[in-house]
């Protein structure tokens, strides 16, 4: 059981790690400083899209619509931290 918790902690720190990226190619993209026209900028934006979607879909359909303000990835990492601290609370009472 132990091992399938440090599995899920892995998951969860890979998904924080493609939010932080997600977030970073926005701001990129944004600033024009990277170009999705460029074929690997653009496989790497898309990919992060088609993973990250169904984490962000549920979340921007409970949070408000803040116009060109998106708060759907500061909820996600929110989530995924919290979700790490329940589950290392909880490890030591499966040993």
């Amino acid at each position: 059981m132990l091992s399938l918790l440090q599995i899920l902690l892995l998951i969860l720190d890979i998904v924080w790690f493609f939010i932080i990226a997600h977030v970073i190619m926005s701001w990129l993209i944004n600033f024009q400083v990277l170009n999705l026209h460029q074929q690997l900028v653009g496989q790497i934006w898309y990919m992060l899209q088609r993973i990250l979607e169904p984490l962000y879909g549920p979340l921007r359909r409970i949070l408000p619509n803040l116009g060109g303000i998106d708060l759907t990835p500061l909820a996600a990492l929110i989530a995924v931290y919290a979700l790490r601290i329940i589950i290392q609370n909880n490890i030591p009472m499966f040993y």
